[in-house]
């Protein structure tokens, strides 16, 4: 077999030259563990946790990931070496759902949030179906409350979607990374029902559908941040929110790809692959010489963001895995260059917004939680990219 890095030149040989882009081996194994340990030391807040979690998923036990090749659900039961690469997910479901208060229909605290908390469902569903003791039904009691929480108490939208907020309706971009995915990833582990798997995969598309409907600014071919309620609106092309929204919307196409009943969806498998392709081919416009996105990314006075480049590369890359389709690799592998780049020698990555403001660069010496959990998922992307293009 071929090292990493020879493959990582034969794949940029297909789709550009030698003068125009070195080859890209991808992250070191110890700066890869140097990001990890960052990670999981900063993230706090739930959607931070959640995303941690799919992170590590995809890095160190990317057979359990919707990414894998394997059909929905994954196995029950676990060799000696994947339930040790799973450890980190595992723990981080195993502490959530030891923590709940008695009376929670939420797996966490989202700060006012609906969609946060259930950004950790897929890690507890995965914890349920892998657990070893089968008398412990604690993991599967959270996700049901929390997938009853999402589906029939938070507020919604007069179109359906539902709302990213408790208190009113008010729809972000952020949601369709944290809530489709957990709730399509349930209906594929619902195998003894098939009308619920389907039902349930169905809503996961109809979310994302019905976000694109108010967030999208068909002009751009970008989706507005923050829309609808009262009090914090945002309206630009956030960075991040555009890459939540296309990271999401992948995962949901992956979970419906692989599912038992994948058959029974091919018209939605093919828009929410358009409409992922529609936000990265959009985003990388906006590219700057050097690689890097703005924070807003069609506005020449916004600052540079790393995190939003990290997360849109490895969308763009995960997107390429699909569909064999290699005409936005060339940025997003600028992108991926400059984050290599942005990564200080401790594992931390430079140059990103402050997740809270989403308009403000974080401080000197704060670090963004998410910004290191999009380092990981872009190195898995390009991992796989590279290992799925060999000839």
């Amino acid at each position: 077999m071929l090292p990493a890095y020879t493959l990582a030149v034969l794949l940029l040989a297909t789709f550009s030259s030698a003068n125009v882009l070195p080859a890209l081996p991808g992250l070191s194994e110890h700066t890869a563990i140097k990001v990890r340990s960052n990670l999981l030391q900063i993230a706090t807040h739930s959607w931070e946790l959640g995303t941690a979690a799919q992170a590590l998923t995809e890095l160190n036990a990317s057979s359990l990931s919707v990414f894998s090749p394997f059909t929905l659900p994954p196995p029950t039961r676990l060799d000696d070496r994947l339930n040790a690469s799973a450890s980190d997910v595992i723990n981080i479901a195993t502490n959530i759902v030891r923590a709940l208060p008695v009376d929670s229909k939420v797996l966490v605290d989202g700060d006012g949030a609906v969609g946060d908390p259930a950004s950790l469902g897929v890690a507890v569903l995965l914890a349920n179906w892998t657990r070893t003791n089968l008398s412990d039904s604690s993991f599967s009691v959270a996700a049901s409350q929390q997938l009853n929480h999402l589906l029939y108490v938070a507020p919604r939208n007069a179109n359906g979607a539902i709302s990213h907020r408790e208190d009113q309706v008010q729809l972000w971009a952020d949601f369709v990374y944290m809530a489709p995915p957990f709730i399509a990833y349930y209906g594929a582990l619902s195998t003894g029902d098939t009308s619920q798997s389907i039902d349930l995969l169905q809503e996961a598309y109809d979310q994302c559908r019905l976000y694109r409907d108010i967030l999208r600014d068909a002009d751009a071919g970008l989706w507005k941040h923050i829309v609808l309620g009262s009090g914090e609106q945002d309206l630009t092309h956030w960075g991040t929110g555009n890459a939540w929204a296309a990271a999401g919307m992948l995962r949901v196409l992956e979970t419906i790809r692989h599912s038992r009943v994948s058959s029974q969806f091919e018209a939605q498998k093919g828009n929410l692959t358009l409409w992922i392709d529609e936000i990265v081919g959009s985003a990388w416009k906006h590219q700057q010489t050097n690689g890097t996105l703005l924070n807003v990314l069609d506005d020449p006075r916004s600052f540079a963001d790393s995190s939003s480049t990290a997360l849109l590369a490895a969308a763009t890359f995960r997107l390429a895995s699909i569909t064999r389709d290699f005409s936005h690799v060339l940025p997003a592998t600028r992108a991926f260059q400059l984050i290599q780049q942005s990564l200080d020698s401790d594992g931390w990555l430079l140059n990103t917004v402050d997740p809270l403001t989403f308009n403000t660069p974080s401080a000197p010496g704060v670090h963004s939680p998410e910004g290191q959990a999009f380092v990981l998922l872009l190195e898995s992307a390009w991992r796989d990219l590279v290992a799925s293009s060999i000839i």
